[in-house]
């Protein structure tokens, strides 16, 4: 049976949230296709995460050899071409991360296998792959497919862009390990060390609610005006580009894809217009509502709830409306 491969991403000691993003879809894929959908782990000592796998898919392969205990692509990439050589799986999806733009281009060139980048949809369509990427600055969403000949073919995929399950779909998939091709160490390119960025005084990553404000907060002056609303939700105040461009608040409350990914409870956007770097960083939270003077703004695209309107009439309006239900 034909199959469908997700590269397992993970980094010290856990599997990242873009792995169980890309089963979830990978899964409609796969069924669609008619195919089996395959976890592919490579680690050292990760046998506990193919046991957690198993449960997301219909198939996991690992490869545990010490040489993979730490993420270098040149290594990565000697043992998926010959995993992808021998198994031929139909599709390849790889995590669009860091991770995954050092090792998915230079893999899709060495098997002369065409890919597409940064995708933001997967679809199957006469029996063929079609992926969907935002072009133009993300003003448009360009359907797009693969040239005829192909019979495999390799996506990346931009995390939060599909929801991840909010559970295991129960596949109980077999577990398999491989031996690992890998002969000797790679001493042209290592690994070091992992350097996080600094939290700052709020890790807005960890907040259940955000309050973000974007352009349309107008000045500095009125931070404070977000703040207190953010006080009376018991969350904090996050923000877009423009603000940190403006120096209005510090880097570390970015929201997007220049900024930090988060996925909170609740997400107010304020004055946020959208623009798909923003949405890219929240669109996965689990309740989005939007204030914006701009009925056409792409924030109300992915918005749970909309209110067209100056934010700086909402904000008191509804600080004070929560101050009153909260007793």
């Amino acid at each position: 049976m034909a199959e469908i491969f997700v590269l397992a991403e993970h980094r010290q000691g856990v599997i990242r949230d873009v792995t169980f993003e890309m089963l979830g879809e990978g899964k409609k894929v796969a069924e669609a296709l008619g195919a089996d959908l395959t976890a592919v782990l490579l680690g050292s000592g990760v046998q506990d995460f193919a046991e957690k796998l198993k449960d997301w898919a219909n198939k996991v392969i690992f490869v545990d050899d010490p040489k993979l205990e730490n993420f270098n692509a040149e290594a990565y990439q000697k043992v998926l071409s010959s995993l992808i050589s021998e198994r031929k799986p139909v599709l390849t999806m790889i995590g669009n991360t860091s991770f995954g733009l050092d090792l998915a281009p230079a893999l899709a060139v060495e098997l002369k296998m065409p890919i597409a980048t940064d995708c933001i949809g997967i679809e199957v369509d006469g029996g063929k792959v079609k992926v969907i990427r935002n072009i133009y600055s993300g003003k448009i969403n360009a359907r797009m497919s693969f040239r005829d000949d192909a019979t495999q073919y390799m996506v990346t995929v931009r995390a939060s862009a599909f929801p991840a399950p909010e559970s295991a779909p129960g596949l109980g998939g077999a577990v398999e390990s491989v031996a690992s091709p890998l002969t000797e160490e790679i001493d042209y390119k290592k690994f070091i060390a992992y350097e996080e960025a600094a939290v700052g005084e709020v890790d807005i990553t960890a907040a259940d609610i955000l309050v973000s404000v974007g352009r349309g907060i107008g000045d500095v002056e009125n931070i404070p005006l977000a703040e207190e609303l953010a006080k009376v939700l018991g969350g904090v105040v996050a923000c877009s580009r423009p603000v940190v461009d403006k120096k209005w608040l510090p880097k570390p409350r970015q929201v997007g894809t220049s900024g930090k990914t988060v996925k909170p409870k609740l997400y107010l956007a304020l004055g946020i217009s959208g623009a798909f770097q923003h949405l890219a960083g929240m669109q996965a939270s689990d309740l989005i509502v939007a204030v914006n003077k701009d009925p056409k703004a792409p924030i109300f695209s992915v918005a749970n709830y909309g209110i067209v309107g100056d934010i700086m009439k909402v904000m008191p309006v509804l600080k004070d409306k929560i101050t009153e239900l909260k007793g």
